[in-house]
Formats: C-alpha cells, structure tokens, sequence
C-alpha cells in the first residue's frame, strides 16, 4: 500500500503537542497507519511514578488494537530533537506483537526521517513463534 509519508508525520507531530511530559519534558508523538488506511495517533504520558509513564508508540498502539485493529502498515514517531526519535526497546517488542515487517519512520525536529522495518530495529525478536515453538530466549545461527 502507497500512503503520503507526508500525512503520518503530520499525525504524529499534532500528537506531539498533546504530551504530557511534566517531568522529562521530552515530547513525543506517534501515529500508526493501518493496512486499511485509518490512522490513530499518540502522545507520551508520564507519571510521577516513573516506570507507569507510558510512550507515544504504545499509546497509539493501544488506541488502535482497542478499536479492532491489529494489522499495520507504518508508524511514525517524532520528538523536537536533533536526531531521529527512535523507539525504546519497550515499544519495538510490543509493536513487533503484530509483525516485524512494520515501517518505522523516526522523525526529527526538521521534519527529515529515517525508516527502518521493526525486523531492522529488533533482530532475534521474542515472538509468539520462538514462545511456542519452545525456542524463547536462542538465537538462530
């Protein structure tokens, strides 16, 4: 499926300015593109209690699984830095739950960005396949 790059970082820098980041001030934004066209985006929430904060990439996630979702096309995700925003390890185990073929567009304050597939950013992934196949935790040769 063709899409407009263009249109999903927008998605996701309008997320952006929704964070809530009282403690890092480090505002992130993401918007993930189903296989049917639809678009559901995310902010990064923190919590006092650091370890509930939740990223923008699974925020969108979630918004989409909970509305029937769970076949994807891309995502992007961007933050107001110099550098590319890259997803935490957290994020690409949980987006790799609905396939490692996923688009990642890591965007940065400018507006240029780096696309990698989840495979790229996360090989010997911990799926459903090694869980139950019994080969959790080897490494292919």
């Amino acid at each position: 499926m063709e899409f407009p790059v263009e249109k999903l970082i927008s998605a996701a820098v309008e997320a952006r300015e929704k964070a809530y980041a009282p403690y890092s001030n480090y505002r992130v934004g993401a918007a993930i593109l189903t296989r049917q066209g639809r678009y559901y985006t995310g902010c990064n929430i923190e919590n006092a209690s650091y370890g509930l904060t939740c990223c923008a990439e699974r925020v969108a996630l979630y918004k989409a699984v909970s509305a029937g979702e769970h076949d994807f096309e891309a995502i992007a995700v961007t933050a107001a830095t110099a550098d590319f925003c890259v997803p935490c390890g957290a994020c690409r185990q949980t987006l790799a739950e609905f396939g490692t073929e996923l688009k990642v567009y890591m965007v940065n304050a400018r507006g240029d960005y780096l696309v990698k597939t989840l495979d790229e950013l996360l090989p010997c992934v911990f799926d459903r396949e090694r869980l139950l196949s019994g080969t959790a935790g080897m490494v292919d040769p």
